[in-house]
């Protein structure tokens, strides 16, 4: 199994590596043009057209191909756009940066990159950069220099590990979830809700009435809240990978895209309510899970919406549709069962149960149904009267069901 990762740093540019990250975005707003007005967006077509046109910049030649084949790909993204109707503007590169997969060099503990005939810059690795570099079987496969930081894109072959169970990850705002029958665990991630009011706040306190100030604030701000966030999922994602690569447990990850359809202005919500739900980083925390599980060889199973329509409202142990009651917060009522359930508790157990579906399926095995669910329910060797579900924030296993 073939990994990616991305790993970067901050670094000191000089005035010449600054001139160099503008020449090159330049170079790739002459291959966009050219891109857009031949209606070219193969790599080979496209370099024939435009190589001859780059010959003005004064830059390493390596450095005009990259250009080429960094616009081949915005080309490429907005042709699929357009295919799926969605109305695209006409790409152009704003910020000045570096995409570069030839010429560089790593070399006593430096990223050495060519800025001219003869003429290097090294960049100082710092320890963690090294430190992940220093592993078996990596390779730097490209470099991104930007005006402060600098990523370096590393790749290696994983072999799979062969997992004996599944665990679900059902995602909330303010929670992640991970487990199955055997042990859930809840992962707070209230400070990244708190993050984000602070920084809406903070915006809605500058009254001055000019919208290219405002417009910088609100990217500088809209930066430090994503960098802020980041730091609490990389936690939690991390330890939900190192608990599920322990246990030999494949991930199961539910379908939620389009979501953010429910909170838009209309919908009879609050503005308040519709601003919180849109900073909720769903999307980040699967990004982080499939790469970081993806590094270490541990398979991550997505379920279509179909198999993931019920999970948090369906009773894992007759099939039967759950209640809400306003009064008992996230715990849901089954009538049948006669008991109070934890809504994500719920929701990890469903989701790792039709993960595993999966697996019985490719090894030919037996199954098991449960009633008035969207899609059979696999329960191998698994008793389900007897399913009992423990969290970290309990000192004992707590019996839900």
């Amino acid at each position: 199994m073939f990994a990616l990762k991305l790993v970067r740093q901050n670094y000191a540019p000089s005035e010449e590596v600054l001139g160099l990250l503008v020449t090159f975005r330049k170079m790739v707003n002459v291959c966009l043009g050219i891109g857009l007005s031949t209606g070219v967006t193969s790599l080979k077509r496209l370099s024939m057209l435009s190589y001859r046109e780059l010959k003005p910049f004064d830059c390493p030649s390596y450095y005009k191909l990259c250009a080429i084949s960094k616009a081949t790909g915005i080309l490429a993204a907005r042709r699929k756009s357009l295919k799926r109707g969605n109305a695209t503007k006409s790409p152009y590169a704003v910020r000045s940066h570096l995409v570069a997969y030839y010429g560089f060099k790593i070399q006593n503990g430096s990223l050495r990159i060519p800025i001219g005939r003869r003429r290097y810059f090294d960049i100082p690795l710092v320890e963690h950069t090294l430190s992940v570099l220093s592993e078996a079987l990596v390779r730097v496969r490209s470099f991104t220099l930007t005006a402060e930081t600098v990523g370096l894109c590393i790749s290696k072959e994983v072999k799979q590990i062969e997992c004996d169970a599944t665990a679900g990850v059902d995602r909330n705002l303010r929670a992640l979830t991970y487990g199955n029958e055997r042990k859930v665990v809840h992962y707070d991630l209230s400070k990244t809700v708190v993050t984000a009011q602070t920084t809406r706040s903070i915006l809605a306190s500058f009254k001055r009435n000019d919208a290219r100030i405002r417009q910088k604030i609100a990217f500088k701000y809209g930066r430090r809240m994503r960098n802020r966030k980041a730091q609490p999922l990389h936690k939690a994602t991390k330890q939900i990978v190192e608990q599920a690569f322990e246990n030999k447990e494949a991930l199961v990850l539910e379908d939620i895209r389009g979501i953010r359809r429910l909170y838009r202005r209309g919908n009879w919500q609050g503005r308040r309510y519709r601003a919180t739900m849109n900073t909720w980083s769903f999307s980040e925390v699967q990004r982080q899970l499939e790469y970081k599980a993806r590094w270490i060889g541990l398979p991550v199973i997505r379920l279509s919406r179909r198999e993931t329509m019920g999970t948090s409202s369906t009773c894992p142990k007759c099939g039967e549709r759950l209640q809400s009651d306003k009064n008992h917060g996230r715990e849901l009522w089954c009538r049948i069962c006669k008991s109070w359930m934890d809504r994500d508790m719920v929701a990890v157990v469903n989701l790792s149960r039709r993960g595993r579906l999966r697996f019985d399926r490719s090894k030919g095995g037996t199954v098991e149904a449960v009633m008035r669910n969207p899609t059979p329910t696999v329960i191998p060797g698994v008793d389900a009267l007897e399913v009992s579900l423990s969290s970290d924030k309990l000192t004992e296993p707590q019996e839900c069901f």
